[in-house]
């Protein structure tokens, strides 16, 4: 799996400026547009210092990106404090092409040196083992049994040193069961989450997103993710089975117009609205 999307942007909403016209879909890349449109590595890095603030004090240094796709994530990682290391790890060598030609090519010798890119599956090792594994972008729906799944968060839990943290993310809702689409207006175009299929006796669901233009264009399927939809609960009890302890979902607030304000707070109890997002962190114990 590449790359993947989220359903509803956690920030860049309010902050996005359109400039219409500037865009075509001759013109532009679509990884470009999926990072425009989902990604924010600043605050994902801050929530991830956050929660081994408050879990181990101190900071993390060394990060394995799972499903890292372009690695933006990644560089953003070494380049955000001296000794940082970081390993992205994806299947799609194009991907992780087009990752080193924009972003590894911004970072200096020394930070290109802290940084490493791994094509290979995310059950494999492959790497030493990190402070986090960050499982984002909801890649790890593509597991679509319980079996396969477990399985993924085992490997998780070997590629972490004891006390390391495992961060995932997760999106649902009930406009998440549904046939649907939702658009968002961003810095000179569309990004539209289509969810084309949903089966609720398996749980699969089958989302695509396209970009369109203010010339009348579009980028149609740029990204197709044949997923099963997890729910809180089940995620929650394969991490134990896994053998993480204290698994915990943090919870995306809303700002007064009802919108998500980026800010995710622990909680056991959440909204049953049409749309949320987000974060669940587990610990590896530290005698494992």
């Amino acid at each position: 799996m590449a790359t993947s999307t989220k359903k509803k942007s956690k920030r860049r909403t309010a902050a996005a400026k359109a400039r219409t016209g500037w865009r075509t879909a001759r013109t532009s890349d679509r990884h470009e547009l999926y990072e425009l449109s989902v990604q924010e590595p600043s605050a994902e890095i801050a929530f991830i210092e956050r929660m081994w603030r408050e879990r181990r004090g101190g900071r993390p240094q060394l990060l394995r990106e799972d499903f890292g796709g372009t690695g933006y994530a990644s560089c953003e990682w070494v380049k955000h404090r001296a000794g940082n290391r970081a390993w992205g790890i994806d299947l799609c060598t194009k991907t992780m092409a087009w990752g080193k030609a924009r972003h590894g090519a911004r970072l200096t010798a020394e930070q290109r040196a802290r940084m490493t890119w791994v094509k290979g599956d995310v059950r494999a090792g492959g790497t030493p083992p990190v402070d986090v594994v960050a499982g984002l972008n909801f890649s790890y729906f593509i597991f679509k049994t319980r079996a396969g799944l477990v399985e993924y968060f085992r490997a998780a839990f070997r590629n972490l040193k004891p006390g390391g943290l495992l961060l995932l993310d997760a999106y649902g809702g009930y406009e998440s069961f549904s046939v649907q689409k939702e658009e968002r207006d961003l810095d000179g175009f569309t990004y539209v989450w289509d969810t084309e299929r949903y089966n609720p006796i398996n749980g699969d669901v089958l989302n695509h997103i396209h970009f369109r233009f203010p010339d009348g264009t579009e980028m149609r399927k740029a990204f197709t993710y044949d997923w099963r939809l997890w729910t809180l609960p089940e995620i929650q009890e394969m991490l134990l089975e896994a053998g993480f302890v204290r698994p915990a979902v943090y919870w995306e607030g809303t700002t007064k117009d009802g919108e998500g304000d980026g800010v995710f707070r622990r909680k056991t109890v959440g909204e049953a609205c049409g749309g949320w997002i987000a974060y669940i962190v587990a610990e590896k114990p530290m005698r494992a």
